[in-house]
Parts: structure tokens; C-alpha cells; sequence
């Protein structure tokens, strides 16, 4: 083990743009997650003299203080296991110098650790060993399936991330939702806040007092008996936003062990449903390089298409 101390790190432009919680994961290596975080909430971590939270974004010249730590000596990094190489490479929807899209497998988490070896950033840091500046543009939930931005450099990361601060990334998501949906497009907004349990674990509730905004619309695009099909389009980016936001009008998404109707859910699992039902079936935005516009998608996952036709063939009641 090695011994730091404090340490004042002056932000670079190559940093800038960056998650401060991303940013400690890149440059502590051998510090679990979970330590980072701590020290993040018990303000061990400033920037420019004050307390910052983990998603603030890195500007040219910050100061950052961070603490002395203990870190583990580094060793040779785990082989990507060949099958799951093998499903990234197939699963890349779009790659140029300065980004690339993925349409990320539901079960695999954005980032590794609490217990799991690999996440889509480790894994594709191995697949892409000279994209030295790859980096999550946004996330999606570990059971969530479509599109995923990634940058491979600090300029790409800095215009796609104004680009979502300034409302002009379009993302449209699928999901099976619970119930007889009533009348046709719906928008919600109920302000949304999280926390963490004691045991670590994140819930999100509706929060009128101290949520923070939150605006999903819905667009029902097939009625089954009991099911429906929504197409869900985000203003805001909230964790587990189109989740918690169809929880709270009766209309759960199918499989959803957090925020799911248990009901629901053991019908659609007697279907075969063994993941959460919810797809991020398109992205658009400008092409950070020569502001094109792109539009790309992700075909819904055949098993996914499988327990829709199951559903085609059932009687209306």
C-alpha cells in the first residue's frame, strides 16, 4: 500500500468538462468506489475552497483539494472475458474518432464495482485501448437496455454535455407499462428526489417540497389487455425518471423489481420476461466535430419483441 498526502491539482483544459466523481474513479485507481463517494459527501474533496456534488462538471483551472488516502498498488488489470468482447464489438451502433454509440445489453451497469467486474466503461476502455480519453456522456440504468454516448475526446465530452444542459438531445425511450391506458398522450411532471438507503442502495420518489424537476411524455403506441406500449420522451434526465414518474400514475414498467406492480410482473415473467422492460430506442443530437445532426437507434431486443407478440395473441378483455 501506498501513502499520499493532501495533494492541490490544478484543472487542465484536456480535464475540463469532466464528472468530478468521474474524474476521482479515473485518477485514484485502487480506491473503491464506495470510498470516493464518501469522501465526496464529507467535503474531504473541494473545489476551489468549497463543497461541490459528484456530478459537478470540472472547469479550466479549477484548484481541487484531495485528501491523503490509502490506495492499493496497481496491478495488471482482468482480462475482458472473449464473450463478453464479443457482445460490445457486436453491439456498437455507431464509431468515429470522436464518439461512439452503443446499444448497452440490459444486466450491465455503466460502471464496475459493489460486486460486479465489469462495467460498459472498463469493458470498452480494454476493447479500445487508444481512446485514452473515453468517457460516459450520460448513463442508463443496469437493467436498461439502447443507446449509450460515449466520447472519445475531452472536446466531444464538453459539447455533448452542453448540448444536454441546453435541452438538445433528443432521447426516446420504449417501455411496457401496467394498466389500461387511458386517452392518448400524456405529459407528467412531478419533481423527483433521490436517496440512498443504508444499505447503499438508490430510490427516487416523488418529492413536491424539495424534488427537483422532472417532465416525461408518454405516447401510447399499442393497447394490450392489461399492457401497454409507451413510447417516452425526456425533458430532463432524472435517475430512474420514466420509472418512478409511471409508478406514480398507476402505470408500472413490466419487470421492475424497485418501482414495479408484483402482480404485473409475475404475469409478464410467466410470459418469459426476465428484465426490466424499458429500451433506449433513439438519441439525436449534433455531431460535436461538424454539428450534423444524427439520429441513431437501437432495435428492441428480440426478447422484448418476443413477449409483445405474446401479447398480440392474447384476448382483449
Amino acid at each position: 500500500m501506498a501513502e499520499n498526502g493532501v495533494r492541490q491539482w490544478l484543472v487542465s483544459d484536456a480535464e475540463a468538462g469532466q464528472r468530478l466523481d468521474n474524474f476521482l474513479l479515473r485518477i485514484m485507481k485502487g480506491v473503491p468506489r464506495s470510498h470516493i463517494y464518501k469522501i465526496l459527501r464529507s467535503g474531504e474533496v473541494r473545489v476551489n475552497k468549497g463543497r461541490v456534488r459528484p456530478h459537478y462538471h470540472l472547469a479550466l483551472g479549477d484548484v481541487l483539494r484531495l485528501p491523503p488516502l490509502r490506495v492499493a498498488e496497481p496491478s495488471d488489470p482482468a482480462v475482458l472475458p472473449p464473450h463478453l468482447r464479443a457482445q460490445l464489438e457486436a453491439a456498437v451502433l455507431y464509431e468515429d474518432a470522436h464518439l461512439l454509440v452503443l446499444d448497452k445489453p440490459s444486466g450491465l451497469a455503466v460502471h464496475g464495482g459493489s460486486g460486479l467486474s465489469w462495467g460498459i466503461i472498463e469493458a470498452l476502455r480494454q476493447l479500445r485501448p487508444d481512446a485514452r480519453e473515453l468517457e460516459l456522456v450520460h448513463r442508463l440504468d443496469r437493467d436498461t437496455s439502447g443507446c449509450l454516448i460515449l466520447s472519445k475526446k475531452r472536446s466531444a465530452l464538453r459539447a455533448l454535455h452542453e448540448a444536454i444542459r441546453q435541452g438538445q438531445m433528443d432521447k426516446q425511450y420504449l417501455a411496457l407499462a401496467a394498466g389500461d391506458w387511458k386517452g392518448e398522450a400524456r405529459s407528467v411532471r412531478l419533481p423527483l428526489r433521490k436517496n440512498t438507503l443504508q444499505s447503499g442502495e438508490r430510490m427516487v420518489r416523488v418529492d413536491p417540497n424539495a424534488g427537483k424537476p422532472a417532465h416525461t411524455r408518454f405516447l401510447p403506441l399499442e393497447r394490450f389487455s392489461g399492457a401497454v406500449l409507451l413510447e417516452a420522451q425526456l425533458d430532463t434526465g432524472r435517475t430512474h425518471q420514466i420509472r418512478v414518474h409511471l409508478q406514480a400514475i398507476e402505470h408500472a414498467v413490466a419487470g421492475d423489481e424497485k418501482y414495479g406492480d408484483v402482480l404485473f410482473n409475475q404475469r409478464m415473467r410467466a410470459l418469459g420476461l426476465r428484465r426490466l422492460f424499458l429500451h433506449a430506442a433513439m438519441i439525436g443530437f449534433q455531431h460535436p466535430q461538424d454539428q450534423r445532426w444524427m439520429r441513431i437507434e437501437a432495435p428492441l431486443p428480440p426478447v422484448l419483441d418476443h413477449l409483445l407478440g405474446q401479447l398480440r395473441s392474447e384476448p382483449r378483455k
